[in-house]
C-alpha cells in the first residue's frame, strides 16, 4: 500500500483499474470498499453522489455475491473490476464490475409495486433493487473460464453515467 496519495486522472475512454481479487468471506467487505473508495478517488471529475452511489452498489454488490454458497467455500474468491468504458463529450460511463461462481436473480420492475408488508418480508435481494435503482444500467452476465473446471462464473455489473465538467484532457472548460 502507498502512502503517497494518487493524483487523481482525468476520464479517458478504456481506463482500467488493476482487477482485485478478494476472499469469499464477509469480513473482507471493509477492505473491498476502502479499495474502491480509494481507486474512484483517483478519477478526477467524479461527482461526490456519483461516488457514493458506486461505493453503495459495490458493497451490495460484494454483500451478495459472498452469499452465496460456492463463492464463500474455502478458496471461494471475488473479483472486481473497474473502468471507463465510454468517455464522450461532457459523459463519462464508469462499469462496475464484482463476479464469483454464483447464481444470481434480476427483481422483476413488479417489485416496485409491493405492499410494505410483502418488501419488509423480502429481506433478499434488496440489495439488487438498490443497484437497479442507483444504477444507469445494470445486468448479470454468465461466462465458463475455460482454464479451468470450476463451472459457470457470473458477474454482476453496474455502469453509472455522468456530466463532467472537465474535458477528458483534464483541463476545465
Amino acid at each position: 500500500m502507498s502512502i503517497v496519495p494518487r493524483t487523481p486522472a482525468p476520464a479517458y475512454p478504456g481506463r482500467r483499474w488493476a482487477t482485485c481479487r478478494y476472499p469469499g468471506d464477509a469480513s473482507t467487505c471493509p477492505r473491498f470498499r476502502s479499495d474502491i473508495r480509494a481507486d474512484l478517488s483517483t478519477l478526477m471529475g467524479l461527482p461526490r453522489e456519483i461516488r457514493d452511489d458506486i461505493e453503495l452498489c459495490a458493497s451490495e454488490a460484494f454483500a451478495h455475491t459472498v452469499s452465496h454458497p460456492r463463492s464463500r467455500c474455502s478458496g471461494g474468491s471475488v473479483f472486481r473490476m473497474l473502468s471507463t468504458p465510454i468517455v464522450m463529450g461532457r459523459e463519462t460511463t464508469l462499469r462496475l464490475s464484482v463476479s464469483g461462481d454464483h447464481l444470481v436473480s434480476r427483481p422483476s420492475r413488479a417489485s416496485a409495486r409491493c405492499s410494505l408488508e410483502t418488501w419488509e418480508r423480502a429481506e433478499p435481494g434488496r440489495g439488487l433493487s438498490m443497484i437497479h435503482n442507483l444504477a444507469t444500467e445494470w445486468g448479470i452476465r454468465r461466462w465458463t473460464d475455460p482454464t479451468t473446471s470450476d463451472g459457470p462464473i457470473t458477474a454482476l455489473w453496474a455502469e453509472f453515467t455522468y456530466a463532467t465538467r472537465a474535458c477528458t484532457c483534464g483541463g476545465l472548460s
